[in-house]
């Protein structure tokens, strides 16, 4: 008689090993392009965005989630994580939040701060092609790290509104290392308001993470939408919007947010059985 493969679930102790692979490869490749950036330019170019030693610090959460879910569940539980990448209904209002709703409370930012009448930055128009597929494929990858794994772990104790403040406050922490690298984006940016807006939108993707069932699919295209270069630049009043727009999306959907009844825990995408 064949028996099913034995796997060790995933605990709420499973955060510890995330975290030290998280920001011990973040923050140790940030350390060597602080400490020997002439050597590191010199082998592979300016640090940008593109500079591939740039792109695996970024990487890490995704490449801790990923090999965490091997290392627990072998390549069928793995494919079953990525499955969640298929996973894509939740209410309409969700999907015009997220199309509409995030390039809405840029354009104000925008408008607040004078820049909403700014020249499109890319010319020829294509040269945008390229640039957004760098924000798809950079940033995005972290959440199979950040929702695919330690937000249903943090809901295993927490609920949901604690839970992505927690995450939050940690997603933020992790990317103190760009404000001190030269050629990337948050390096013109103040820390704290920047800390506040990732908090916010952290608290904001969570009940949409939770109705959507934990789908990868949605926290990608969120994180998507939040660095999508062809919005105008809005800091910080953008900023300040996203905040009031997370204590009205708590206030909203407050019944779900602080119990743990609708909370996602589930780390592979199962038909049934237990939580893992």
């Amino acid at each position: 008689m064949q028996t099913k493969p034995k796997t060790q679930s995933m605990t709420v102790k499973t955060l510890g090993p995330f975290l030290a692979l998280t920001f011990g490869l973040t923050w140790g490749i940030a350390a060597l392009l602080i400490l020997f950036t002439d050597q590191i330019v010199a082998i592979f170019g300016e640090i940008t965005m593109t500079n591939p030693l740039f792109i695996l610090a970024v990487y890490a959460p995704g490449i801790a989630g990923v090999l965490l879910v091997w290392w627990h569940y072998g390549l069928n539980g793995l494919g079953s994580f990525f499955r969640r990448l298929t996973l894509w209904r939740m209410s309409l209002v969700w999907w015009l939040f997220l199309i509409l709703g995030i390039p809405a409370i840029v354009y104000a930012g925008a408008a607040l701060k004078g820049t909403i009448s700014d020249p499109f930055p890319f010319a020829p128009w294509y040269q945008v092609l390229p640039a957004l597929a760098i924000a798809l494929f950079l940033g995005p990858i972290e959440e199979f790290g950040w929702r695919g794994l330690a937000l249903p772990l943090l809901q295993r104790r927490f609920t949901p509104f604690w839970a992505g403040l927690i995450l939050g406050v940690i997603w933020a922490v992790w990317h103190i290392p760009s404000f001190l690298l030269g050629g990337t984006p948050q390096s013109a940016w103040s820390f704290a308001p920047y800390f506040a807006g990732i908090v916010a939108i952290s608290v904001i993707l969570t009940p949409m993470f939770n109705q959507a069932r934990g789908s990868l699919l949605i926290a990608v295209l969120y994180h998507f939408q939040m660095m999508n270069p062809i919005w105008p630049d809005a800091q910080p009043w953008d900023i300040l919007l996203f905040i009031v727009a997370a204590v009205i999306v708590v206030w909203l959907n407050r019944r779900t947010m602080f119990t743990r009844d609708s909370a996602v825990t589930d780390i592979l995408m199962l038909v049934q059985g237990d939580s893992v």
